[in-house]
């Protein structure tokens, strides 16, 4: 059995990981941890009934309270890459669903995990789907100059562009070197308008609403021609395949893994 703790329990993403983590037949789940949410039972919060297990106040007293193999965050930007490495001190693999991490947090948590030999998971995005979308986005890079990433998410969401924006831009950077349309001369009549400039000159436009979960589309321009790759993540349960595989998948490794495409 997987000992796993999660971060973030009391959240919308963190709750239904909470079930999905209790519901598993390989984990157990020993640790929740919700400021907000302390002191109650975290199978009520979730909504599936007790559990038996009080939601700490902080990771650092879970970590010196119970045993755990995994540790799976989805709190803010802002501590998310702390999480990480308060887990890796204590020898707990993590597995990080917030994005919005600094190049350098990421290469703190990378050093931390090549000199304690650990693995560590880093997922812009746990849908399978929204993977292959960037993949497929990725494959279409090579024969479109053009193109530009719309991404849709909840008004909660805390970092714009996305994670799976800036790792569909990547990706889409790796097949072609640079795109650049041969648009007319633009003024921006209100600064932002034309988005944000991602790695290889992709723009990137962030949307924020109440009553959306995750959306994405990759629309490419050509002579004639366009053509549109969408992923709908209709609600947080379409997550929760790639949370699972991540806990399963990090207890083999020693280093870091950037993108579930890269375990699937």
């Amino acid at each position: 059995m997987i000992r796993v703790g999660v971060t973030g329990a009391g959240g919308k993403m963190g709750r239904e990981i909470v079930k999905a983590i209790a519901q598993a037949p390989d984990m157990t789940l020993v640790a929740a941890v919700s400021p907000g949410r302390a002191g109650l039972d975290a199978g009520i919060v979730a909504g599936i009934g007790p559990l038996g297990l009080t939601i700490h106040p902080a990771l650092n007293q879970a970590l010196c309270e119970v045993e755990m193999d995994v540790l799976v965050d989805v709190t803010t930007p802002q501590a998310a890459a702390g999480h990480a490495l308060e887990a890796l001190t204590a020898r707990v693999r993590p597995v990080i669903g917030t994005t919005g991490l600094t190049p350098h947090e990421v290469r703190e948590i990378r050093h931390a995990c090549e000199t304690r030999g650990l693995g560590a998971i880093l997922a812009p995005n746990f849908a399978i789907g929204a993977i292959l979308m960037m993949k497929f986005a990725q494959e279409a890079a090579k024969y479109f100059a053009d193109a530009e990433i719309l991404e849709l998410h909840h008004n909660q969401k805390a970092d714009a562009p996305s994670g799976t924006a800036l790792k569909t831009a990547e990706l889409m950077r790796e097949s072609r070197a640079a795109f650049g349309m041969d648009n007319v001369p633009e003024t921006e009549v209100i600064a932002g308008a034309r988005g944000a400039a991602a790695p290889g000159g992709i723009r990137v436009h962030s949307i924020r609403l109440p009553g959306l979960v995750a959306h994405q589309e990759v629309i490419f321009g050509g002579l004639g021609q366009t053509l549109t790759i969408r992923h709908d993540s209709l609600s947080r349960e379409s997550f929760m395949p790639g949370v699972l595989l991540s806990v399963r998948k990090v207890m083999e490794l020693d280093h870091v893994v950037y993108g579930l495409e890269n375990i699937l």
